[in-house]
């Protein structure tokens, strides 16, 4: 009676020859090396700039895999980052116990096995958020994209993918008419990474202070539209708005062209070449803003739509959206985490974000913030679209601290100015009680809270009110 053969098994290979191999290190010269002909993977430019500043970073941690004839099994595009390094000689291992059969799976399955694994996201998520901190207070000595995931896409596995939609409502306490203002006019704050000066943004100084030599990447900011608050924006809980402190109305077309150019022609300098201002404006008066944008030096590269959720007041048709001029400073390329969505942020220029105005569940408090107040989500995606974690980020008119909530959320450096000492302390205490820090004041090193329980100041000592 015959033996049945037993079929081997794929878990249990018939043969397996121990071969340990750490032992078959060795050091050659680059040009011994002979690329496979047939190679299966391909290896681009912005390919091989990933794996050279990797090894300029880590060391050449992995060596070539080649047969008996020195051809590379797995290792091509190390190779490439050697000589593009200028290495003379590369480590290597031999695999000589590998039939020509056997090299050749062995290049395939190399490079296949690895993609069959999938990431851990919430520990990717860790892993990522704890370098972004280091490197934010300049413990880390590398950018993150020599991991080989892109900026935007770190910024997507930090942050979230979340759309509009799931942004959480955001609650804000108007400011108290009755009672003096913690802030004082010229007063500068330090909240974290981020400053907030109160002071007005005409003044050249107040730029320079605010930045204290520092080069922001990009600038987000919204001006008042010389329209009156009272007639214009809806309240809620039958409450009425505060009149912005300058360009409420008061200023006649011409006036108003004028404080836009002083404004622009100090952010033109700030920034640096290829730096992009969002600036947000009205119907009214975007025609203005464009004109002065563009004789100040901008490139106006697009106008974005905040389409909001409900309108707002109007004559013959309820506003339901506000503009957003995208300038940029001309010289160089921009920063672009979108490039039409290849690193999952899919972005138009039509930016639906729920409105201050909108009467849904939990929006309430909204209503009675400051009355062109962006969301913080909408800032947020806006910042995230042309910088990098890190980068600073000016707002010339701070208004209630939108960008310095999202700057705070999305890892960027906010800096402020805001006349109205009231809004200064709305922001600030929006920002404490986001994060649970506490704002110090940079010339006293007394702390918002410290100054908040003691201050007495009258009101006719406020600055920037009508």
């Amino acid at each position: 009676m015959s033996q049945r053969k037993t079929k081997p098994q794929h878990d249990a290979p018939v043969s397996s020859p121990s071969v340990w191999m750490a032992d078959k290190v060795m050091q050659v010269p680059v040009t011994d090396l002979k690329p496979y002909a047939q190679n299966n993977r391909v290896h681009t430019a912005r390919n091989i700039g990933k794996l050279k500043a990797s090894v300029a970073q880590f060391g050449f941690v992995t060596p070539i895999l080649v047969d008996a004839q020195m051809g590379i099994i797995a290792g091509h595009g190390r190779l490439e980052a050697a000589k593009a390094l200028g290495m003379q000689n590369v480590p290597i291992v031999v695999a000589d116990h590998l039939s020509p059969a056997e090299v050749r799976a062995l290049r395939i399955a190399d490079n296949k096995l690895a993609e069959l694994s999938d990431w851990n996201e919430a520990a990717l998520q860790i892993e990522f958020a704890e370098l972004m901190d280091l490197g934010l207070s300049g413990n880390l000595g590398f950018d993150l994209d020599i991991t080989g995931f892109e900026l935007p896409e770190i910024d997507i596995i930090i942050e979230g993918a979340a759309g509009p939609e799931d942004a959480p409502s955001e609650t804000v306490t108007d400011p108290d008419l009755a009672i003096p203002a913690v802030t004082r006019p010229g007063d500068l704050w330090i909240l974290g990474d981020h400053r907030i000066l109160c002071g007005d943004a005409l003044e050249p100084d107040n730029h320079a202070r605010i930045l204290d030599g520092e080069t922001p990447q990009m600038v987000f900011t919204d001006p008042p539209y010389n329209v009156p608050v009272q007639g214009h924006v809806r309240a809620g809980n039958g409450g009425a708005h505060r009149e912005f402190a300058m360009a409420s109305g008061e200023m006649t077309p011409s006036e108003f062209r004028s404080f836009l150019a002083n404004v622009l022609a100090q952010l033109f300098d700030t920034l640096p070449m290829g730096g992009i201002a969002d600036i947000c404006m009205d119907w009214r008066h975007v025609e203005d803003l464009i004109t002065v944008g563009k004789s100040c030096g901008f490139d106006l590269i697009n106008l974005c739509v905040w389409n909001k959720t409900n309108g707002g007041m109007g004559s013959l048709y309820r506003s339901k959206h506000e503009l957003v001029c995208i300038f940029k400073k001309p010289g160089a390329g921009h920063v672009n985490n979108v490039e039409l969505g290849k690193h999952g942020r899919n972005r138009t220029n039509v930016w639906d974000y729920a409105g201050v105005n909108s009467f849904g569940k939990g929006r309430a408090a909204d209503l009675v913030d400051h009355p062109t107040v962006k969301p913080t989500a909408l800032v947020a995606d806006a910042i995230m679209d042309v910088t990098r974690r890190g980068d600073v980020v000016l707002d010339v008119f701070g208004g209630s601290g939108a960008t310095l909530l999202a700057a705070e959320q999305t890892g960027r450096r906010a800096r402020l100015v805001e006349l109205d000492p009231l809004y200064v302390d709305v922001a600030i205490r929006r920002w404490q009680e986001k994060t649970g820090q506490e704002a110090v004041h940079a010339a006293s090193g007394e702390s918002f809270t410290t100054r908040a329980a003691t201050s007495n100041q009258p009101l006719e000592e406020e600055a920037g009110h009508v």
